[in-house]
């Protein structure tokens, strides 16, 4: 944090300790309420207050991407388990469930709604044919487009796992309240719909 007195900016320290395993980008910047500045942001900072802001923005970038990817981690140590338990991968639950609230969906929205490629969708659907989970069938109206639903078993199978899932889910979030939930739900869409536009607007070249 800085503060202005008639010399210009004085650093204002923190005991705060910086993020473990963070990339030395990450940990040698300031978060409001963090970390002290580097020696190239004080720099920055004194010459050109913009470009102090875009190397804040840097670490707070970086910082926000490591804490997704930890918390995702560490989410996903408690709902794994459960699910290799029923012989199921993650991606193998993601086309059950989807299938088991939606109902039948063409073989292309399944692959959109689960946010895996094509070849990986057609890979799981056989296995789960295989094991008599869901099987294929033939659009009623259009011979080219194939449906995949849930068996009998299959909505057996999800029907039982989904709900202990969602148990597993709500205790590794019981460090936040149902507020905090939505706040940071919220933040999340938020995110997702700029990557996505951003991203149909071109990518940084380099």
């Amino acid at each position: 944090m800085w503060r202005r007195d008639q010399c210009g900016l004085k650093e204002l320290r923190t005991t705060r300790k910086p993020l473990s395993g963070a990339p030395e980008s990450v940990r040698s910047l300031t978060l409001m309420g963090g970390k002290v500045p580097s020696t190239s942001v004080r720099i920055n900072a004194t010459r050109n207050p913009r470009d102090g802001e875009t190397d804040l923005d840097r670490s707070a970038t970086l910082q926000l991407v490591i804490a997704i990817a930890r918390a995702l981690k560490e989410i996903d140590k408690w709902v794994r388990p459960h699910l290799a338990r029923q012989g199921l991968g993650a991606t193998e639950f993601a086309v059950l469930e989807v299938l088991y609230h939606k109902g039948p969906l063409p073989l292309g929205e399944i692959r959109d709604q689960i946010l895996v490629t094509g070849a990986s969708t057609t890979y799981i659907v056989k296995k789960l044919e295989q094991r008599g989970l869901m099987r294929r069938r033939p659009s009623g109206e259009d011979q080219r487009v194939v449906f995949g639903e849930l068996t009998p078993a299959g909505r057996k199978l999800i029907g039982g796992v989904f709900p202990v899932h969602v148990e597993h889910l709500r205790r590794a979030m019981a460090g936040l309240s149902v507020q905090e939930k939505r706040a940071a739900g919220h933040l999340m869409r938020k995110l997702a719909r700029h990557a996505r536009d951003g991203r149909r607007g071109g990518l940084p070249k380099g």
